[in-house]
């Protein structure tokens, strides 16, 4: 079986939830290093426990945004790419059991 082109939108749409998925991780993490504190400052005065937490919240919503957005970016460029590099070449050859 032979994949001669790629739906373009499917693939972006795929992509930008595999993405958004990442960024959540990434954002669930941050926020947990977060929570920890951010440390002095470079002239010496800590940072208050509330700009940690904010950030951590942030990094929760803002990271799964970005992420979904440059994933689904990307997959519209991939699929596009794809499909006419298989005009050229050929499909991807894919074995189904």
């Amino acid at each position: 079986m032979t994949i001669n082109s790629i739906r373009v939108l499917s693939l972006a749409k795929i992509l930008g939830s595999i993405y958004a998925g990442l960024g959540l991780i990434f954002g669930v993490i941050l926020a947990g290093i977060s929570l920890f504190g951010l440390g002095p400052t470079a002239d010496g005065s800590e940072v208050p426990a509330v700009v940690g937490v904010l950030m951590g919240v942030g990094a929760i919503v803002f990271l799964p945004l970005v992420y979904g957005f440059f994933g689904f970016i990307g997959g519209l460029i991939v699929g596009a790419i794809y499909n006419f590099v298989a005009k050229i070449v050929g499909g991807l050859e894919v074995e189904v059991t």
